[in-house]
């Protein structure tokens, strides 16, 4: 399992952007679990702290900062198969 917590605010251009290209490779990555966290919310005042997030989106990947902002749809794919080749190993 990987878990994606996306850290976005309401009426975020490039939150929406981000998501788009998550949506896009979802279905490369069956197991893929996303949460989406809004950072208006406790929980998301507390991931913006701890992981020190200064744009949106935060892109938190099994518990390490990934990314801040806008990504290539490439870094976030890599990302993610060296993920699933770790967990085959």
């Amino acid at each position: 399992m990987i878990k994606l917590q996306f850290v976005h605010v309401p009426g975020c251009h490039v939150c929406v952007l981000v998501m788009n290209i998550i949506k896009e490779i979802q279905p490369q990555f069956p197991d893929l679990e996303i949460e989406q966290v809004d950072a208006t919310t406790e929980k998301g005042q507390e991931l913006l702290q701890k992981y020190r997030i200064m744009s949106s989106p935060g892109l938190i990947i099994n518990g390490e900062l990934f990314s801040m902002g806008m990504i290539k749809k490439e870094d976030l794919v890599k990302k993610l198969q060296d993920i699933q080749n770790e967990n085959k190993q």
